[in-house]
């Protein structure tokens, strides 16, 4: 397969490894722990793990986007521990 129309670099590839990782992750929870119980957070609405992890990850996208639009010149490190912050709290209160 020729995969080079999607210009991989080892950024990318750590970046959907990531993904995988975390989904590999959460099912090992889910199997070590059913259920999850859904809670009602300060959004007022029942969430599982599975519902806490996609709004980590969908808000962790647009601090990434806004960072690199409010802070061209700076690195995504940055972004990334207020990334990880946010998805501790997402967890935590959601």
């Amino acid at each position: 397969m020729n995969f080079t129309w999607m210009a991989w670099t080892w950024t990318t590839a750590a970046f959907f490894l990531s993904i995988l990782g975390l989904l590999v992750m959460m099912s090992v929870w889910e199997a070590a722990s059913p259920g999850g119980h859904p809670r009602h957070g300060i959004l007022q609405f029942e969430t599982t793990r599975g519902d806490r992890l996609f709004v980590s990850l969908l808000g962790s996208a647009f601090i990434c986007l806004g960072s690199l639009f409010f802070f061209e010149d700076a690195s995504l490190w940055a972004a990334l521990a207020v990334c990880l912050a946010y998805a501790g709290l997402v967890f935590r209160f959601v």
